[in-house]
């Protein structure tokens, strides 16, 4: 695999104060956070949770700051009512029943229905991007393996197969972090091999002193830990705006 399946790691981290500003909605049977620009836009960023899913308000809160930076921001609830509670229950087990219940196969129509939720409501939508947050970044890829994008950023990956990176067709920017027993060094080297043995356009930050989870869940009373939050954040605003024009 080009990142390891998800572990204890995924389940830590800190939960961020703010007040959303988006919008909640249904589409067909499942609910999706909507964060809207003051602007007209034509960009659209379809936000891929981690385990803990659209209603950990961490999500809403970097999808109101994507928003604020002209993006159309939908965030799909991927889990319907079986995300992963935070902070997580000492007796809850990731693997396997939970694994189980949310492969491809239950995920993906999720995230088909968000991209047709999103032509039906916004027609003026002509840029489509995606974020991926640990378990979210799987689908990044595979939507990039589809042509689906313009351009994709995933942060902290897990699950990412070796044959799902070697097949992407769009440009990809990853955030990783310098402890991350999911995504080490080792198969950081192997991604980078892959991404440039295929010609693909991407490009690979490494962030020191912070562990997984840090794009989404770090403990911001540490300085280091905030500006590598929003540094990860500006990465994939300056990405995506670069594939905009």
């Amino acid at each position: 695999m080009a990142s390891l399946p998800a572990g204890a790691c995924c389940m830590e981290g800190y939960a961020h104060h703010g007040e959303p500003a988006g919008t909640l909605t249904k589409y067909t049977d499942f609910d999706i956070y909507v964060a809207k620009p003051s602007v007209a836009t034509d960009k659209v960023i379809v936000y891929l949770t981690d385990i803990f899913g659209m209603p950990f308000t961490n999500h809403k809160l970097i999808a109101d700051n994507f928003a604020q930076q002209g993006f159309l921001t939908v965030v799909p609830n991927l889990f319907y009512d079986d995300h992963v509670p935070f902070p997580r229950p000492d007796d809850f087990k990731l693997f396997p029943d939970w694994v189980q219940r949310h492969q491809p196969e239950h995920t993906e129509p999720i995230i088909e229905k968000t991209f047709e939720y999103i032509k039906k409501e916004f027609p003026a939508i002509t840029k489509y991007f995606s974020v991926g947050y640990c378990y979210g970044a799987k689908y990044v890829v595979r939507l990039l393996d589809e042509g689906k994008l313009n351009a994709g950023y995933i942060a902290h990956p897990s699950f990412v197969t070796e044959e799902e990176l070697r097949t992407i067709k769009g440009p990809l920017s990853i955030a990783a972090a310098e402890t991350d027993p999911i995504f080490p060094e080792e198969k950081r080297h192997q991604s980078e091999a892959i991404l440039k043995e295929i010609g693909a356009t991407y490009n690979i930050v490494l962030y020191s002193s912070v562990d997984h989870g840090f794009a989404v869940r770090g403990d911001l009373s540490n300085e280091v830990v905030t500006w590598t939050q929003e540094t990860a954040f500006w990465q994939a605003v300056q990405w995506f705006t670069r594939f905009s024009k």
